[in-house]
């Protein structure tokens, strides 16, 4: 596996500097920096744009991959799908993505309103509306799915947790008994596209609480 050193700044500067209008005058183009000091292949170049670099090439086919999967997932989802402007190797085999940056924040720095939950809700639903058979094509691998009763389980402890700080009222979750879970289970043939990876991390939402 090749592994690409650490991008810096003056990496990243003279990248952004060939792929954009902005800069090529000589005024410097726009600024660029990391989205936090561990993500140093993650990059925020000036407010209108984010710069994504593959650290080796298993990632570097995630990302070939994303560009397609987007256009597959855009019509369906009721929320903004980032736009690359530009894409290409930023060093031997190692791919890079340039892409419009979605207004807002992630979910660790603002909180989901209640119509973020229902931004959400709509965001899962259009992914379950994605037909399989085209993002299997794209190579999207298949899973195995989670265990409900596991997560019904965990559910049950975060919500006597949260109603002992008088935060949730825990009896709701008795609706969602294990008899009742079970009948949820994932059915044969009834596989969906679904993010799997869905942390307040991957969420960008804005100042008034909507998922973006």
């Amino acid at each position: 596996m090749t592994q690409a050193p650490t991008p810096t700044a003056d990496t990243v500067r003279r990248l952004v500097r060939s792929l954009l209008k902005e800069g090529r005058d000589g005024t410097g183009g726009p600024s660029v920096r990391p989205v936090t000091p561990e993500r140093r292949y993650t990059w925020w170049i000036g407010d209108r744009h984010v710069l994504r670099l593959a650290p080796d090439r298993e990632a570097s086919t995630r990302r070939r991959r994303e560009l397609r999967l987007r256009d597959l997932v855009r019509p369906h989802l009721p929320v903004a799908v980032p736009v690359s402007v530009a894409h290409g190797d930023w060093a031997p085999g190692l791919a890079y993505t340039l892409d419009t940056r979605v207004p807002g924040g992630t979910a660790d720095e603002y909180d989901v309103s209640a119509v973020g939950e229902a931004d959400l809700a709509g965001l899962l639903g259009g992914l379950r509306a994605v037909p399989v058979r085209p993002a299997e094509a794209l190579g999207v691998p298949r899973a195995a799915p989670r265990s409900l009763e596991a997560l019904r389980r965990m559910a049950v402890h975060a919500a006597e947790r949260l109603a002992a700080a008088d935060e949730f009222d825990a009896a709701r979750l008795h609706q969602l008994a294990p008899a009742n879970a079970a009948r949820l289970t994932a059915q044969p043939g009834a596989a969906v596209l679904t993010h799997h990876g869905l942390t307040g991390a991957h969420v960008v939402v804005s100042a008034d609480g909507r998922v973006r």
